[in-house]
């Protein structure tokens, strides 16, 4: 499974998460995690609630 798709996932179970605690839940880098943020954000998939916090539209 692709990081994006990881993270989506993991997104729609829980609260809004920083970008090091998607990290961490996912055992994977921080800047992998940044970079997938940044193009899910641009692909309108995940969304920012509060500054440096991350979340699907539910």
């Amino acid at each position: 499974m692709e990081i994006k798709d990881q993270i989506v996932d993991l997104l729609k179970k829980s609260e809004p998460l920083k970008g090091g605690e998607i990290a961490e839940k996912l055992g994977v880098e921080k800047k992998d995690v940044d970079k997938a943020i940044k193009a899910l954000k641009k692909e309108e998939t995940v969304i920012s609630p509060k500054r440096c916090f991350y979340s699907v539209e539910k």
